[in-house]
């Protein structure tokens, strides 16, 4: 597992092929992490049925809040890993990466412990029918046991982007995707456990992904390496991660809260044929985003590299490309989503 982690300095080199050949494993990465929550709906969709489907699709928006707020205060950790390592200030990287994950253990117990006594209050805000309560409060209570072992998947996988290892994020989510799949035809087919099996399926796969990746920041013999214990908040550090992160954070948060009115209207029609369709639309909605947002991610890594070797230049010629790049892609999925819409969704049903 040592060998699996190695570093890429994007301060050399063509552009164009930094960018494509980091957001690729990227794409892939985010792709199969999407596949989690998306794996639930279709095994549930097909074998427990539609009211079972419904419940996924109004867990959706609150689950998504809180775990793209971390993902916002991961960014802002991974754009300050970044800049050290372009910068080769390796002391400070290495008291970003304690302060990271640490910020990633203690929040995700805490949204963990917090959150499953809110669950049918989060539930009733956004209108959700009675019938469908059990199921989806059921979805959400195991689903935030798990938030600690997603925040430190998510640290763990931003450090190891950041410094330019978009592979060994991939290789671990291949491989938990295919458990998640595994457990959950295992867990709601086999066991008929029914949503609760769906829920526990995806814990259990964020749990093994947790460990793998924060194994590998620990076994690891570069710069970026995980020592426990050296794991202490660094003030100065924490307020850095924070102010970058945290408007990343709350903006991607929004976005989600604005969409829970979206939810909370779709659930007063009280019909779970129209909230199974609302939860199809948005799996293929959530898809139809990673490309572009795996390119931004590039790009973040390549500008803050870029940045910390002192090459501001090099940094816009970055962002130039990756605008052009991102353009192309976007009117690539605006074809194919309009020409295969029915048959993707087809395969929820």
């Amino acid at each position: 597992m040592a060998g699996l982690s190695k570093s890429t300095d994007m301060t050399h080199g063509s552009i164009w092929k930094h960018l494509a050949l980091f957001a690729v494993p990227l794409l892939l990465g985010n792709l199969f992490q999407q596949l989690y929550n998306t794996v639930d709906s279709i095994v549930l969709g097909n074998f427990v049925g539609k009211s079972a489907l419904a419940a996924i699709g109004c867990t959706t928006f609150i689950c998504n809040m809180l775990v793209n707020f971390f993902n916002g205060i991961s960014i802002g950790a991974g754009i300050i890993i970044s800049t050290h390592f372009g910068r080769r200030d390796w002391d400070k990287l290495h008291e970003t990466v304690e302060t990271a994950v640490l910020t990633a253990i203690v929040v995700g117990a805490l949204v963990s412990l917090l959150s499953v006594p809110f669950v049918p209050f989060m539930l009733r805000a956004i209108s959700t029918p009675e019938e469908t309560m059990g199921p989806a409060s059921a979805y959400l209570r195991i689903y935030f046991l798990g938030t600690i072992f997603l925040f430190c998947y998510n640290i763990g996988s931003a450090i190891l982007r950041a410094v330019g290892d978009t592979r060994t994020p991939l290789k671990i989510l291949i491989l938990t995707s295919i458990l998640n799949i595994l457990m959950d035809l295992l867990f709601v087919v086999a066991f008929q456990w029914g949503i609760a099996g769906a829920a526990a399926a995806t814990v259990v796969s964020e749990a093994i992904s947790a460990f793998l990746s924060l194994a590998v920041l620990h076994l690891s013999s570069e710069s970026f390496r995980l020592t426990w214990q050296d794991l202490r908040f660094k003030p100065d550090i924490l307020k850095s991660i924070l102010l970058l992160g945290m408007p990343v954070g709350i903006q991607q948060a929004l976005t989600s809260f604005s969409n829970a009115f979206v939810q909370s209207y779709i659930n007063s029609f009280n019909s779970t044929s129209i909230m199974a369709g609302w939860s199809v639309y948005l799996k293929l909605d959530q898809f139809s985003l990673l490309p572009v947002m795996s390119i931004g991610q590039a790009t973040t890594t390549f500008v803050s590299q870029n940045l910390g070797a002192d090459d501001p230049g090099r940094a816009r010629k970055g962002t130039r490309t990756s605008i052009v790049l991102g353009s192309c892609v976007v009117i690539g999925i605006a074809l194919v989503l309009g020409t295969f819409a029915k048959s993707l969704v087809s395969l929820f049903n």
